[in-house]
């Protein structure tokens, strides 16, 4: 963690700790996945002087609470857009894309204002703002991000709370 040396001072941790949760909550490492929140500082080194900028490196070890999906896992979402080729749904940072194969064959997509995706009797719509429960099928870890595959073609999956029936 880099600090300026105008920070330095009596508080100086708590600057250091202030900065941490600034740069580092709500970020996404494709290793530990997205971090929520820092839980507690274990450790904060012995600063280490930048040569030519007066800046100080400190070594800190610190606690988080992480969020990272994997195959296989049951989460519930909200429908952010949809199209003929599925919907893309995000359960808190993360983005996940329900292809329209992995969609239950008796739902047929709908285009217009509203584009949705409706079961032939019209009792269940998938538009956007619908929650939906769905289970990740695939996983893609970049550096920054990642990137899942759902289906909703599996028992006890599919739409959860729809907006368009709120009455």
């Amino acid at each position: 963690m880099q600090l300026h040396p105008r920070h330095f001072g009596r508080d100086l941790r708590e600057k250091l700790v202030a900065k941490l949760m600034k740069d580092v909550e709500g970020t996404c490492s494709g290793r530990h996945g997205f971090v929520v929140a820092i839980t507690g500082i274990e450790n904060v080194g012995k600063g280490l002087i930048r040569d030519g900028t007066g800046f100080v490196t400190f070594p800190v070890k610190y606690q988080c609470v992480v969020f990272r999906p994997f195959k296989g896992e049951i989460l519930e979402a909200v429908v952010t857009m949809v199209n003929k080729m599925g919907f893309f749904a995000e359960a808190g940072p993360v983005q996940i894309f329900v292809s329209n194969h992995l969609i239950p064959d008796d739902m047929e997509f709908q285009s217009g204002d509203m584009p949705n995706y409706t079961t032939s009797d019209g009792s269940v719509k998938i538009q956007k703002e619908s929650e939906v429960r769905l289970k990740i099928i695939g996983t893609r870890v970049d550096a920054t991000e990642i990137f899942c595959i759902g289906t909703i073609k599996d028992d006890f999956l599919g739409v959860i709370s729809n907006p368009g029936a709120a009455a």
